[in-house]
């Protein structure tokens, strides 16, 4: 059968439930650490090369981080990006890359059978170890790049988001959009990626994950192999810690459009934080489930204010964002606005009911286990437990520990963490 069609069916039909995961670990030679889980029925395996390299490491280059990772496959050893994608398609694997505001990846999906899985590791391997980083690659990605940031200008949406994460973040390695600014990507050159590439993309600052049908001596073999042709180098500062906010602000920026985007929130929490669980399921109940939330039940089935009203946290290393949000016409905006403060303010006075707590938990924990029944939902699982450093049965100890969340544990947690007199709030759009 034709490789790329056996591909396409594992793909399609990669729908392995797991119950839990047992995620083993150890260390390469280099002493990278290795996250693993076997996965059998399907001849397939999911790896994922995580650095300490996201764009809270930009510094003062906006966007490096970004466009270092974009250009990866472009080139590595003495391939070019077409080289190296004919020698992906001629095996059925699929590679890719990214960045988030903590780290940077390189990933790859491939058959397990011995000859079409050496072509493939091959290929990541040159790209982790060896990418060209050629001038010309460079400068259709930079471009490329200073296009889509041109575009973004023209979104209110993201205007909103970006101003949001300055208010909250000021000064710190969080505040500036991962994809970077126009006038910092403008200014990079060759070299800049190149400088980021030796400083972050080494064996001190790398994890691998292997999730898969292949034994645990294999997975040993292709994390040694991966890391094998990366410099040692070292692991880098911690990220400084988020200051702690004086009090909130509003702000509005002008926007020729009929609709105003709405932002208001304040710096939540980070992955390890102890009310984290406390925080997720009672903003589940606020606004994280849709249309049975409280957020929207206020602002468009009370109201119709706006087309839709929600609310979430982005925990990260550091402590990540807790975001409101809804879009409404111009006219409706102050309207708007003090509706979703007010049914902030209720909720953290007094904190959801027996009833919207029960029914929060059987949404939660009731399809939890679909949230990694394949090999690449249960990946970026492990990847972040290995990252962030999570208990290693944190897949299987979540449900239990979704149940012991109480009312009076969410209330104890939204008065000291989400006072309303410390939201910020952004609009963008017309008067």
């Amino acid at each position: 059968m034709h490789i790329r069609f056996i591909a396409l069916i594992l793909v399609v039909f990669s729908h392995s439930v797991f119950s839990a995961a047992k995620i083993e670990t150890w260390q390469t030679s280099q002493g990278s650490p290795v996250f693993y889980v076997e996965t059998k029925g399907l001849p397939m395996v999911d790896i994922r090369v995580v650095f300490d390299a996201g764009s809270a490491r930009d510094g003062y280059q906006h966007g490096i981080a970004a466009l270092t990772s974009a250009l990866l496959d472009t080139g590595a050893a003495e391939w070019s990006a077409d080289d190296i994608a004919q020698r992906l398609e001629s095996v059925g694997a699929r590679l890719g890359s990214g960045v988030s505001k903590d780290t940077a990846w390189v990933s790859l999906r491939s058959l397990t059978e011995e000859k079409l899985l050496n072509k493939a590791l091959q290929t990541m391997q040159a790209i982790l170890t060896k990418p060209s980083f050629n001038e010309a690659d460079f400068q259709r990605e930079k471009g490329r790049t200073l296009a889509g940031l041109k575009h973004r200008e023209e979104s209110p949406g993201a205007l909103a988001n970006i101003e949001f994460l300055k208010v909250l973040y000021k000064d710190h390695p969080y505040a500036h959009p991962s994809s970077g600014v126009v006038e910092t990507v403008t200014g990079f050159a060759v070299a800049d990626l190149q400088n980021f590439y030796k400083q972050f993309y080494v064996a001190n600052n790398a994890r691998v994950v292997i999730v898969g049908d292949i034994d645990r001596q294999h997975a040993e073999k292709i994390a040694q192999s991966l890391i094998a042709g990366l410099a040692a180098g070292e692991k880098p500062e911690s990220i400084a810690a988020v200051p702690v906010p004086e009090k909130g602000v509003t702000k509005h920026i002008q926007f020729p459009s009929t609709q105003t985007h709405v932002l208001a929130g304040l710096v939540g929490m980070h992955r390890k934080d102890k009310d984290y669980l406390s925080l997720y399921v009672g903003n589940h109940i606020l606004g994280g489930s849709g249309l049975v939330s409280q957020l929207f039940g206020e602002v468009r089935e009370k109201r119709g204010l706006a087309y839709s009203a929600y609310s979430y946290f982005s925990p990260l290393l550091r402590k990540g964002p807790f975001t409101m949000g809804l879009q409404t016409r111009n006219d409706q905006t102050s309207q708007a606005v003090e509706v979703m403060q007010n049914t902030l303010t209720a909720f953290v006075e007094k904190g959801p009911t027996e009833t919207a707590l029960l029914a929060a938990k059987k949404n939660i924990t009731g399809g939890f286990a679909m949230r990694f029944d394949t090999n690449s939902k249960l990946i970026s699982y492990v990847s972040m437990i290995g990252f962030y450093q999570l208990p290693l049965d944190y897949l299987d100890t979540f449900q239990q520990r979704v149940d012991a969340v109480t009312v009076e544990s969410i209330k104890d947690a939204f008065k000291r963490r989400v006072q309303p007199e410390f939201i910020n709030t952004i609009t963008v759009g017309g008067e």
